[in-house]
């Protein structure tokens, strides 16, 4: 509101016709020559505006309109009875015998619009209080005639004095504030990051005054705490429903907001925003992407790995080269997710771990990659493919320094659906951390990813502790096989989202009839682990035939009444009605690509205890699906500093702030931090 009247006041002073000015020249007074004071004043469409300006010699303050702890602010008392409006630019805080004050030093200018109708002459008097060691009240009386010549130039001084005033908006849409112990808590959050953020209170109802504030910030998320007392100097009982009103600045903009203090809050539940130990945040990429090898979805490409070193022997030197190679694909790929990040932070795209797993396109490639994987180590390629390119696949799939670069590649490409411990943290940290940083924590998940790869190459002796090669070997490249092309068909189940569930089973359908071929042609049709893998194979593609005939309603059809959790779909606005209404929420995030989603789901969501905790009357279930893009789950996680998913969130009338809860779930948890929301 103030941006659009701001706005109309310089329109009318651009449109001016006739205008008639006034100036009372620069004023000082016998007992204070430590300052001096000009009114200048001009009359034009029936508006009257004024202008004062007050400078102060070095070491010399005046006051803001709230002068905080102590002080008086300047104010001008006219004869005729007219009504001015100030509007008061950005203060300053100093402190003068222990109190903290708000106002200015130097030079500053206060536009104002007066009403009411003085003729050819304002007349009026400026109460001005300066303060240094000791504090001066001084009278200037201000006598303005409309009718002598004055210098030209008010229109542009009024123009430059009315831009420096804050405007209603363009620092952040997204303050709240509480009463916390004896503080007066204020949060927010803003697009970017805060830089040298300031705030300056107007007094609250009942002359409560706001003290000295202290301000913390971590990325987008400020803290401001500071003291209330009344004018007795006492704890006030309760802030709630009481009129806030003050000027936030963040690098070099400010905002002026009025809003209404919501409920008493603990301390626990204000944000966290103490400084994040950097060090901490690189031990955890570290050791996040150590963890990335034990993920299920980097196994098999684990597996091939070991089939190769098989191959190698006791040759120290192309086992090292081979190590080094995979983990110098595994360093490339973070440096891409880096690039792909930094250019989407760069554009103001939506960012997250794994999010390329939403574009069916690359779900696609990797669906292709990994079925060829599978079918080289089924030795099916001369069956597949022109005899030209045989030897070229064949190589890249296994057995060259080009096949050990890819392994890696691909080893993070599959990795990116998981959210291992540690990992999640240094995502969200480098996510919302500056370019630099950002780059610093992903080539360290990188590195501590490749860290096993690493140490066969410094010590390529490690890798003679595996068994002689043998038979056994056979039987092991056909385990890697099932485990690749469980990997592809896990894949192809993801496209689900994409061309619907029809065409999505009649994908894998046919990639398991090409693999059940293919095996079939390759393998040994004795012994009993053929005839396991022909009829796993046989029985999974049978039910991809009834995936292929049975449609969404018919499958949601066998859910039995009471057996799965009522889940409601996710917004802000669900949540502010539960809590409005006394209930607890419980808030899930995940996606059909996100593997420990699915672990989650199945140790912990569908477990009857949680089911029956979730369905109760007084819980709301709330689930976001993040399989394809969403800018409403984006901007929720973004909300909550979460970058990564499984994300789960529990609020209630004990937690209305809401309690984050670790990636990996326990029913333990979950019951607890329900519990603890109830109050």
């Amino acid at each position: 509101m103030l941006k659009i009247f701001r706005g109309f006041v310089l329109l009318l002073l651009s449109c001016m016709g006739v205008a008639h000015a006034a100036d009372s020249g620069w004023l000082t007074a016998p007992q204070n020559d430590h300052a001096r004071i000009r009114f200048q004043a001009e009359k034009s469409q029936g508006h009257l505006y004024g202008l004062l300006t007050v400078e102060l010699q070095s070491g010399w303050k005046t006051y803001w309109r709230s002068p905080g702890e102590g002080g008086v602010a300047p104010e001008i008392t006219w004869k005729n009875g007219e009504k001015a409006q100030w509007y008061w630019p950005v203060p300053s805080r100093f402190e003068i015998s222990g109190l903290t004050t708000q106002g200015y030093h130097k030079k500053v200018v206060i536009p104002m619009i007066i009403t009411g109708n003085p003729g050819d002459v304002l007349e009026g008097t400026l109460t001005l209080s300066t303060c240094s060691n000791v504090c001066l009240l001084t009278d200037y009386p201000l006598h303005l005639d409309f009718n002598q010549p004055v210098d030209s130039g008010f229109q542009d001084a009024f123009e430059q004095a009315m831009r420096a005033i804050p405007a209603d908006s363009g620092i952040s849409d997204d303050l709240s504030a509480h009463l916390v112990g004896s503080n007066l808590v204020l949060t927010g959050t803003t697009a970017g990051e805060w830089r040298d953020a300031q705030i300056y209170f107007d007094p609250l109802e009942g002359g409560i005054i706001p003290g000295d504030p202290q301000i913390k910030s971590r990325g987008e998320t400020v803290v401001i705490t500071t003291p209330v007392t009344d004018e007795w100097g006492e704890k006030p009982a309760s802030l709630a429903g009481k009129t806030l009103s003050f000027v936030l600045t963040n690098h070099g903009k400010a905002q002026q907001t009025t809003l209404t203090v919501g409920a008493d809050k603990t301390a626990s539940t204000v944000p966290d925003t103490s400084p994040v130990n950097v060090g901490q945040m690189l031990l955890f990429a570290l050791l996040g992407g150590l963890i990335l090898n034990l993920m299920p979805c980097v196994l098999p490409v684990m597996g091939m790995k070991l089939n190769s070193v098989l191959h190698c022997g006791t040759d120290s030197a192309r086992i090292r080269l081979r190590f080094l190679a995979t983990s110098a694909g595994i360093l490339t790929s973070f440096a891409l997710l880096a690039a792909m990040i930094t250019v989407l932070k760069l554009t103001g795209a939506s960012l997250g771990w794994g999010i390329q797993f939403q574009n069916p396109w690359f779900i696609g490639l990797m669906v292709v990659v990994t079925f060829i994987f599978a079918l080289n180590l089924f030795g099916a390629f001369e069956m597949l493919l022109p005899s030209s390119m045989t030897g070229r696949m064949a190589t890249a799939g296994g057995n060259g320094l080009v096949g050990s670069f890819c392994e890696g590649v691909f080893a993070t490409l599959l990795a990116t659906p998981c959210s291992a411990p540690f990992l999640g943290t240094a995502v969200a940290f480098a996510l919302a951390a500056p370019l630099g940083e950002l780059w610093l924590i992903f080539m360290l998940l990188g590195l501590g990813m490749a860290l096993p790869w690493l140490f066969v190459a410094l010590i390529p002796k490690t890798a003679q502790l595996l068994p002689r090669p043998g038979r056994w070997m056979n039987t092991l490249k056909v385990i890697l096989a099932l485990m690749m092309l469980a990997s592809s068909l896990w894949l192809a189940t993801l496209l689900n989202q994409h061309l619907g569930n029809m065409l999505s089973s009649l994908v894998t359908l046919v990639l398991t009839v090409i693999a059940l071929i293919a095996f079939i042609r390759t393998g040994k049709r004795t012994g009993a682990a053929f005839w396991l893998v022909v009829i796993t194979l046989a029985a999974f593609g049978g039910y991809q035939i009834r995936g292929v005939v049975q449609d969404d309603d018919t499958a949601a059809s066998t859910v039995e009444s009471g057996q799965h959790i009522a889940w409601q779909p996710l917004s802000e606005e669900a949540i502010t009605r539960a809590l409005a209404d006394g209930k607890r929420v419980f808030v899930d995030i995940s996606a059909d690509w996100c593997v420990t989603c699915k672990v989650n789901e199945h140790r912990v969501l569908n477990q009857p205890e949680i089911i029956a905790a979730l369905n109760q009357p007084d819980v709301v279930a709330l689930r976001g699906d993040w399989s394809k893009p969403s800018d409403l789950i984006t901007a929720f996680l973004q909300k909550r500093h979460s970058y990564a998913i499984p994300f789960n969130q529990v609020y209630g009338p004990a937690l209305t702030d809401g309690e984050i809860l670790p990636p990996l779930l326990t029913q333990h948890t979950v019951l607890t931090a329900l519990k603890n929301a109830k109050g």
